[in-house]
């Protein structure tokens, strides 16, 4: 389980998470949802360690973060930032192996090798695993990383905005993939949404933020409402409810 205890990070005299504080249910799917500058991204880079909190606590199943050992870490939690791009020219495979670097070392095992081949699998990659990065459009790279993070095999997985450059097909292949390591393997995930719909259809839990501060945080059909859509985007959204999914109308 994820707790984090009256987090603020600040840039100058600006908090953009303030003193925020949530649990994060284990082996569920949980969404971050707000408008840009709401602080989404920056607090799931404190949770990942990524970016210093500069006041509060993030406790991962006990254990206080910025007291975990890189190694031990690597393998509970695993983190994709929006911007990937590395600068080695890399083949699909070679980059979804990296995702095995915390067991592995580098010398890859037959276990490795056997998650790396599932993780291609699961992405729908098999086709290009020999193709370098720079030869792929921006959605293919995208779900090449993905399946790097789905190789590391840890039970927290930490998306933000993972959907970005994706077409409609694989933005769903993607979010069902995420679906099932949830259902199935018990994976605990947290991921940054700008389409309030993909939250709304594929997640347990949604924490709404703007500002830095948490709006109202709970079960998905508690947050998608009007009247906290409307707190949160300073939009009146209408809600339909189509084959059990409660769908937001927000083009008119």
């Amino acid at each position: 389980m994820v707790k984090i205890n009256d987090v603020t990070k600040l840039y100058g005299d600006t908090a953009v998470v303030d003193h925020v504080s949530m649990t994060i249910p284990k082996g569920k799917i949980t969404s971050f949802i707000g408008p840009n500058g709401a602080g989404k991204s920056t607090l799931l880079s404190i949770v990942s360690r990524l970016i210093a909190k500069d006041e509060g606590e993030v406790l991962i199943d006990g254990e206080e973060v910025s007291m975990t050992n890189n190694k031990d870490l690597a393998k509970k939690l695993s983190i994709l930032k929006q911007a990937n791009d590395i600068n080695v020219r890399l083949t699909v495979r070679q980059l979804v192996s990296f995702g095995r670097f915390p067991y592995s070392q580098g010398r890859l095992t037959d276990i490795d090798k056997k998650m790396i081949d599932s993780s291609i699998h699961y992405m729908e990659l098999e086709t290009m695993e020999n193709k370098f990065l720079d030869q792929l459009s921006g959605g293919q790279k995208q779900r090449a990383y993905i399946a790097m993070v789905i190789a590391q095999d840890t039970e927290y997985i930490l998306l933000d905005e993972p959907l970005n450059n994706l077409d409609m097909k694989h933005s769903v292949q993607i979010m069902k993939v995420l679906r099932r390591l949830a259902d199935e393997l018990g994976k605990t995930i947290v991921i940054v949404l700008h389409d309030v719909n993909f939250a709304s259809v594929y997640s347990d839990y949604i924490v709404a933020l703007r500002d830095g501060k948490v709006i109202k945080k709970g079960p998905t059909e508690e947050i998608i409402r009007n009247g906290v859509l409307k707190e949160v985007y300073d939009m009146d959204i209408k809600i339909q409810d189509i084959d059990q999914c409660r769908i937001c109308l927000y083009f008119s």
